[in-house]
């Protein structure tokens, strides 16, 4: 088993982390799926293309990290309705006119605040399992934007996290912002 092997298995305990993540009134919208070499490889490649596009150093930052990376696991947002607590943090008084809604952007929405929540949690909870591993990592929206574009997944919204294991973490020393 390589090295790249043992990072591909933490991949998939981060998979099953999010997966199990708690989620509001019991109900699941999140997707987590480990991307395979040739999906990682497009997203890396598909981050360079938005940088030209959008003459955005940032983006190609990211597509140069997804690239370098053992694995990257993407956790995302399935479409979904109000949680039907009505809590109007989406902006919207009640999940009834929060459901008559969306868009298309970069990701769908607009999106439930409660299920964005569940979201983030199922984020940490993989993220807490890649650094119980000390396998290096970092959350990157811009990997979601990238992988939508390409349609992997059914998302609305999502994020990447790509996974590293050298001698230094890829994530750390970036190249600052222009």
């Amino acid at each position: 088993m390589t090295l790249k092997d043992t990072v591909r298995i933490v991949g998939s305990l981060m998979e099953l982390a999010a997966r199990t993540a708690p989620k509001a009134v019991g109900q699941d919208f999140i997707e987590a799926m480990v991307l395979t070499d040739e999906q990682k490889v497009a997203v890396g490649k598909e981050l360079f293309n938005i940088a030209q596009e959008r003459g955005q150093v940032n983006w190609e930052r990211d597509g140069q990290n997804v690239l370098d990376s053992d694995a990257v696991v993407l956790i995302g947002l399935l479409p979904h309705k109000g949680a039907g607590l009505n809590c109007g943090a989406c902006g919207f008084a009640t999940c009834e006119e929060f459901n008559k809604h969306s868009s298309s952007r970069e990701f769908d929405g607009p999106n439930c605040s409660i299920r964005v929540l569940d979201l983030g949690i199922a984020l940490g909870s993989a993220a807490k399992i890649a650094s119980e591993m000390n396998v290096d990592n970092r959350i990157m929206y811009r990997i979601g934007v990238a992988a939508k574009r390409l349609g992997i997944g059914n998302a609305a919204l999502s994020h990447g996290i790509p996974l590293s294991a050298t001698g230094k973490n890829i994530f750390f020393d970036r190249p600052p912002r222009k």
